[in-house]
């Protein structure tokens, strides 16, 4: 960390932040394979939290790697980066009292800790998106399975690279046997009995 560098207090806190968005800040963590659901989930999540007048910010793996990410690549090193940095962005945003959003395969346990201790119990909701490999695979949505097995990427998740699952996610999805409406309904459900946001008639 560089020198002279000293730690401002904001005068708005997030709790008072979050009372005027009438919700409490939290990160849904959504991990899993590539074509496990991720982003689509994340997404119809976010449309359905809007739609009942909630604040929320979506944080996509592919579309971080434009900007904030950039200068990474996919070593086991950049990756631990990669988690690193949106941790922190997610936590900034929490900060502002918003639900946060973040879809990245993130396959280390390790790094999902750290990312988990960012944030005061019961903030960090981790959604692992079960769905098996062969599904994944199967769906191939940008033909990257592919490449992995012919050899065109390396260090591929699943393939090449290993993908540590959650042991104890709070959340469970499988999309190879539940629809996206389901998944909704299951997160809705669950941030609603953790009273993370209240039900809006």
């Amino acid at each position: 960390m560089a020198e002279n560098i000293v730690w401002h207090d904001h005068k708005i806190t997030r709790a008072e932040r979050s009372v005027n968005k009438n919700q409490k800040p939290c990160l849904l963590w959504f991990t899993g394979l590539s074509g496990s659901g991720k982003s689509t989930i994340a997404n119809a999540l976010d449309v359905a939290l809007h739609k009942r007048g909630y604040h929320t910010f979506l944080l996509d793996g592919d579309n971080v790697r434009h900007g904030l990410c950039e200068d990474l690549g996919f070593s086991d090193e950049d990756r631990v980066e990669n988690i690193r940095r949106i941790g922190e962005v997610s936590k900034l945003f929490a900060d502002a009292g918003l639900i946060v959003l973040s879809a990245f395969i993130s396959p280390f346990t390790s790094d999902r800790r750290l990312v988990r201790k960012l944030f005061p119990a019961g903030e960090f909701i981790e959604v692992f998106m079960d769905t098996p490999l062969a599904t994944c695979e199967e769906r191939d949505p940008k033909g990257l399975y592919h490449k992995a097995r012919a050899g065109e990427i390396k260090h591929f998740t699943g393939i090449d690279s290993p993908y540590e699952a959650p042991s104890h996610p709070e959340v469970s999805l499988d999309t190879s046997s539940m629809s996206v409406d389901d998944c909704i309904e299951a997160l809705i459900t669950y941030l609603l009995q953790r009273e993370l946001i209240t039900r809006k008639d």
